[in-house]
């Protein structure tokens, strides 16, 4: 689930990933408080889990991207995708 807000032209964009961690981390702190009542916590929760998935989302599209540069015999460097877990 993408998060989108809107701006004064009520047009959707979509907040960068440092604007939705802060902004997740701002609702994680209201909900720790403990001092809202039900229906805005779970009003708080819902845009959290939306905001932690944007976050995922781009974390994961990231990571893609992140590539080794691994030296060849020959002295040469070539490109290779980053492994986060140890093949079998």
């Amino acid at each position: 689930m993408a998060v989108k807000w809107t701006t004064g032209s009520e047009r959707p964009f979509m907040p960068s990933f440092e604007e939705s961690l802060k902004k997740l981390e701002s609702i994680v702190e209201q909900l720790e408080k403990g001092d809202l009542a039900l229906e805005d916590s779970l009003k708080l929760f819902e845009e959290g889990v939306g905001l932690s998935a944007a976050c995922k989302q781009e974390l994961d599209a990231a990571e893609g991207k992140v590539q080794m540069l691994v030296k060849q015999r020959d002295g040469s460097l070539k490109a290779e995708p980053f492994l986060t877990e140890k093949p079998f």
